[in-house]
């Protein structure tokens, strides 16, 4: 079969879908999209043209297109973007198998299955409307997205441990939660929050959350210690590290006879989004956040 030839838009978003969906398998099937985004730029040969901006939006020729060419693999069914992050599905992985080309008429063919089963018949033409368009906005609205994770975590990493260690408990006042005992500075004896559902904490569960805030992962070991903690009936861990957990330690709290949650900074966020409105105003000035409306298209 003869290889169809591609618009030099088209030719571009192939290389460049194929190479993040490249990085997203290499990296266990999820990562960051700006480090996706990063990493493409270290791997795909970028000319003047790919690398210009666009004059009505001021953004890089090549992102947008990775964007805008995107929702196709959303529609596909191979790739997910949720709260900053991309995910690569097991049909993305096989469709790997396609080539760079197969691979992006395969998600195209899937896209234009869905417009037309969802949407009104459209004639556009759309290698000149990656700024324009409910598919270009979509894109746009994952990108700002993106944009603002990023900028929240940059925000929480400037804080020190004591101000994250306060950002928790405020999270946890926010969803309901009593939290009669916040670690001063100094030796905590392993916890650092205690949250009860009742002021007295009569009612289970009885909540014991250790934090870490640091680049590294939490280890096995320290979510072990952590289960250590709870002795009694109704005790709860949350271990929350904005480095992340181990595989070992997340494997570890799957199968503890205990519950231990594992937040890492992309949960923390995506729960402080959820529960902002909840917030005290003090508790809300300890990690401001603006709503933004847009306009949604169906996805």
């Amino acid at each position: 079969m003869t290889t169809p030839k591609l618009s030099r838009s088209r030719d571009l978003a192939a290389k460049v879908i194929y190479a993040s969906f490249q990085i997203l398998k290499e990296r266990g099937g999820e990562a960051p999209g700006r480090e996706v985004i990063a990493e493409v730029e270290k791997r795909v040969a970028l000319d003047d043209w790919a690398k210009a901006k666009y004059e009505k939006s001021g953004y890089v020729r090549w992102q947008s297109i990775l964007h805008f060419f995107s929702i196709d693999c959303i529609k596909a069914g191979y790739l997910i973007k949720k709260k900053g992050v991309w995910y690569l599905t097991p049909e993305g992985e096989n469709a790997l198998q396609l080539g760079e080309v197969g691979l992006h008429l395969a998600a195209d063919a899937a896209y234009r299955k869905w417009r037309n089963d969802n949407q009104p018949p459209v004639s556009e033409d759309k290698e000149e409307v990656v700024e324009e368009g409910e598919q270009s906005q979509e894109a746009t609205i994952h990108e700002m997205e993106q944009l603002a994770i990023e900028g929240l975590k940059k925000q929480i990493g400037l804080k020190n441990p004591y101000e994250f260690q306060a950002l928790v408990a405020a999270l946890l006042r926010g969803m309901g939660y009593y939290t009669p005992f916040v670690a001063p500075h100094g030796k905590d004896g392993g916890v650092d929050v205690i949250a009860y559902r009742d002021p007295l904490g009569t009612i289970s569960p009885r909540i014991k959350v250790q934090i870490k805030h640091r680049e590294t992962s939490a280890s096995v070991q320290e979510v072990r210690q952590l289960m250590g903690l709870l002795q009694k009936d109704g005790d709860v861990g949350i271990f929350v590290s904005s480095g992340g957990f181990t595989p070992d330690a997340k494997t570890t709290a799957r199968g503890s006879h205990v519950h231990v949650e594992l937040i890492d900074l992309d949960r923390f966020i995506s729960l402080w989004q959820e529960f902002y409105g909840k917030l005290t105003d003090e508790d809300k000035s300890l990690l401001p956040l603006m709503p933004i409306f847009f306009y949604a298209p169906s996805i």
